[in-house]
Parts: structure tokens; sequence; C-alpha cells
């Protein structure tokens, strides 16, 4: 009965540290929310300057790596889907599963991934440090509170500009598949663009920017407690730094499967 016993004790600790986990990240989430816009009520404003601060580190620094990962994976649809669809002599159909995949799929998909490993290491890492030097204490001593000062700028400023990295992510996969499928379906890229603007429609894109919304909050969320949970020293620091990476490329990944089953059924 003993290794029975185990398995069960150790599967209802692990349940309890899972429920508690999605309990807290419901808490910081609300508290973010309420400090964001009801916190000049009570002395707490949003520090409007550190919203742009982290809106330049989490999107316009983002860009070029964004743009340039969008642009491969653009390339191997294109000649994956080409190689597949030659077999049915529809090479032009490309253009509609090239829209469509990358709107609904693949923009908001590859975002979430980059700025998951830039974002969610970063806020994992600071406020680790943070954590582990007593900082964040300092700030609960002085007045000032910490959710408001660290967690609520990243997380305005990830559902700012998630949706705006994501359309960039469109624009610039779109292209580069349609610069390798312009000789397979002999059409000039103008052409090949003004073909997939008319195939989309807004729910596509809606679809992908919804989904960049969801996906910003996670990685702010985990980032966010994942720092503030640290301990252990310099070591804990980058055990939480790698945690944070994982489980928001994890909860990505669900979050667009669960997307993906109710929106496209």
């Amino acid at each position: 009965m003993t290794p029975l016993y185990n398995g069960i004790s150790n599967f209802g600790r692990g349940t309890m540290r899972m429920v508690d986990e999605v309990g807290y990240f419901g808490a910081l989430l609300v508290e973010t929310f309420y400090f964001t816009f009801m916190g000049w009520r009570v002395g707490q404003p949003l520090r409007v300057k550190a919203v742009f601060e982290q809106i330049r580190q989490i999107g316009v620094d983002a860009v070029p790596i964004v743009a340039l990962l969008a642009v491969t994976i653009g390339l191997s649809l294109a000649i994956n889907g080409i190689a597949q669809l030659e077999r049915f002599g529809a090479e032009s159909a490309i253009v509609v599963g090239l829209g469509i995949g990358v709107t609904r799929e693949f923009g908001p998909l590859i975002t979430g991934i980059v700025i998951a490993g830039r974002t969610a290491s970063a806020l994992a890492a600071r406020l680790g440090s943070m954590t582990v030097s007593q900082e964040v204490d300092a700030l609960r001593v002085i007045g000032v509170e910490p959710v408001r000062y660290l967690a609520a700028p990243p997380m305005i400023a990830a559902l700012i500009m998630m949706p705006c990295l994501t359309l960039i992510a469109d624009f610039f996969a779109i292209l580069g598949g349609a610069l390798f499928a312009l000789s397979a379906v002999d059409m000039s890229l103008s052409g090949f663009l003004y073909q997939c603007l008319i195939v989309l429609e807004p729910w596509d894109i809606n679809q992908g920017l919804i989904k960049s919304l969801v996906f910003g909050a996670l990685i702010v969320l985990i980032g966010v407690a994942t720092g503030f949970s640290v301990t252990g020293g310099a070591e804990g620091v980058g055990r939480a730094t790698t945690r944070a990476v994982v489980l928001s490329i994890c909860a990505i990944l669900v979050a667009d499967m669960v997307f993906s089953f109710f929106l496209n059924r």
C-alpha cells in the first residue's frame, strides 16, 4: 500500500500546487487591472513613463526578430504547401492557405513564442533579483504596491503591443510566402497580396488579434508571478527564468489549442 499511498499523496500535492498557482495568477491579474484603472483613487496611479518604457522593450525592440521569423515561417509554409498542392494541380490555392493559416494561427503564435522568450525571462530575472535582494519588500515598506509598480506597466504594454506585433508578423509571413510562391502561381507580388486580401475576412485577422491579447496577458502574468516567488538566491533566479519561459510557451500552446477548438468548429 505504501507505493500507492505515496503516488496518491504526490498527485494530491501537485494538484493543490497547480490550483494554488492558478488562483495566484487570477488574483494577480485582478490586482494589476485594479491598480491600472483605479489606483489613482488610493494614491497608487499607473506610471505612464514606465508603460512607454515597457512598450519599447516588449514591442519596438522585438520588431526585427518577429519580422525575420515571420518571413522564415511564411517561406516554409509556401514551400511545403505548394509541394503538396502540386499533386492536385491547385498551386493557386496557396493564397488561401497562406493567408488564413498565417492570420489565424501562425502570426499570433510566432509573436507569442518570441515575446515569451524575451519578456517572460526578462520579467522573471528582474523581479526575481529584486525579490532576493528584498527590494520588493522595501517597496511595501515605503508604501508602494509592488503589483502597481512592477506588474501593471508590462501588462498594459503587452496588451498594446502584442496585436501590433501580430499584424507585423502577419504581413511579413504572407510577404515571405508570396516571394516564394510567385513562380508557382504565375502572379505578380501585388496581385498575390491583393488576392490574399480578397480571401481574408475581418474575423480571420480579429481571431489572431484576440489570441495575441490572451498570449500577452499569460506571458506577463507568468513572468511576474515567477519572479515574485523566487527563493534561493542567484540559483533560484536562474531556475525561475527558465521556468517562466517554459511555462509561458506551454501556456501559449494550450491556449492556442483551446482557441482553435472553439473558434473553428
